[in-house]
């Protein structure tokens, strides 16, 4: 029985492809006119969306604030009470000491944080979860371990860290927000988050501010570390390690997330008061699919300036997050301002100058790109952090093995110093001394 079924069933489908065959010798063919493209188009050879070349880059004069002498770089400079404009460097810079802090990048793990300086110290976090704290000569003054008793150093990765009133806050990947006593290395309390806490924390009013899992914003009370509210978006899974920090516009807790989202939090409550998005993607790379916001938020009197990973940087009003303008340019690190301009690192390895009232570009210069230059074996590119004003100069430190000094004017290579084994974290400058973390895993001072 089953086998006369199928027999039936086979007899109908090919009677009805003998019909489809005769339907269509009987039609003629049409054949449209025009170019034949590819429906789905292959990115090989493809070039890299890129900002105008060195013959239309233009060399405006800029009026950079005054250098100033600051003793500390304590939390993300993307609220602008914690931002140093133009911190004192001296314009020969040179390596003075390294020391190392624990685990380097490798196949598990990767160094996110930035290093804080404050107290008279400079604290580091490595990959596997190991807070350090260095003197200003080079010598370790505490260490302290945040892997969880049921958990081993090769679970989870990344984080970021905040200083505050003598307390250092420092978030991992394990899912966990600690305060240590910055004297001593001392845990006064540990926050468990339910998501990876990888993002780096902003400290203000009593309260802890930070993005964990890439889709929720915390607000944690900075005494006991209980939690006071939480704000959510739509979950992203292309996503980069490591959220930027929240930053503070007016009354609101500004949060970026993975999906591209960007929310104005009230502080008081968490009542959500606008909500934007940076989008936008380009051709040519597989990193242009993240719209994850790697550009962290920076505040700039009324205005908010963020970037995502595949093309685009954005302007909005800090008070209902409308969109002033919208570059076709990414982002990989937060914008610095300075000026009548913002500086970034983009998407496609060139140092930018834009426009801070409209996103032109003024001038743009390549960075190093690809580790192997043969076209098979372009895989691999070069990371760069930053940049940083400091010393009147635009600071850009790479994992090619240099720390590389700009002018604002015109972005002309001034000099370059090297950093052993290629720099990990962005360059922090305080006491007139940078710091910078390499691959390796080792704090480097250059004055």
């Amino acid at each position: 029985m089953i086998a006369s079924f199928l027999s039936t069933r086979l007899g109908v489908a090919l009677g009805g492809c003998a019909l489809l065959m005769m339907t269509a010798c009987a039609e003629k063919e049409v054949v449209l006119i025009g170019q034949r493209e590819d429906i789905r188009p292959s990115l090989a050879g493809t070039p890299l969306e890129r900002a105008p070349d060195a013959d239309n880059n233009q060399s405006r004069p800029i009026q950079l604030p005054a250098q100033v002498g600051n003793a500390t770089w304590a939390q993300s400079p993307g609220t602008a009470a914690n931002r140093v404009a133009n911190a004192r460097l001296g314009a020969a810079t040179q390596r003075l000491w390294k020391v190392n802090i624990g685990a380097g990048d490798g196949r598990r793990g990767r160094i996110t944080a930035d290093p804080v300086v404050a107290g008279g110290l400079i604290y580091t976090l490595d990959s596997s979860a190991q807070v350090s704290a260095v003197t200003p000569a080079g010598q370790l003054a505490w260490q302290t371990d945040l892997t969880p008793a049921t958990d081993s150093k090769d679970q989870a990765t990344g984080g970021g860290m905040a200083y505050d009133n003598g307390v250092l806050y420092v978030s991992t990947g394990f899912g966990r927000l600690s305060a240590i006593d910055a004297r001593t290395g001392q845990v006064r309390w540990t926050q468990k988050l339910d998501a990876t806490g990888s993002g780096t924390p902003l400290v203000s009013g009593g309260f802890v501010y930070l993005v964990a899992g890439d889709d929720t914003g915390w607000a944690i009370k900075a005494s006991d570390g209980t939690i006071a509210w939480r704000a959510d978006v739509a979950p992203s899974i292309a996503n980069v390690l490591g959220a930027p920090a929240p930053v503070l516009a007016n009354k609101f807790v500004v949060f970026a997330f993975g999906s591209g989202e960007i929310l104005g939090v009230f502080r008081q409550g968490g009542l959500v008061r606008w909500q934007a998005m940076v989008a936008g993607q380009r051709t040519g790379r597989v990193s242009s699919r993240i719209s994850d916001v790697t550009g962290s938020p920076v505040v700039v009197g009324n205005t908010i300036y963020a970037g995502n990973h595949s093309g685009r940087i954005a302007a909005l009003d800090a008070g209902d997050g409308t969109m002033i303008w919208s570059a076709r340019q990414g982002t990989m690190g937060p914008v610095w301002p300075a000026g009548d301009s913002i500086f970034a690192v983009s998407d496609n390895n060139q140092l930018l100058r834009l426009s801070a009232s409209t996103g032109e570009t003024i001038w743009a210069h390549d960075l190093p790109d690809f580790v192997k230059a043969k076209p098979r074996k372009r895989a691999a590119i070069f990371a760069h952090y930053g940049p940083v004003l400091a010393g009147g100069r635009l600071v850009v430190a790479s994992n090619d093995g240099f720390l590389r000094f700009f002018s604002p004017q015109d972005g002309r290579l001034l000099s370059s110093v090297e950093i052993p084994d290629g720099a990990t974290t962005g360059p922090v400058v305080a006491n007139g001394t940078l710091y910078v973390v390499s691959t390796a895993g080792d704090l480097y001072a250059f004055r």
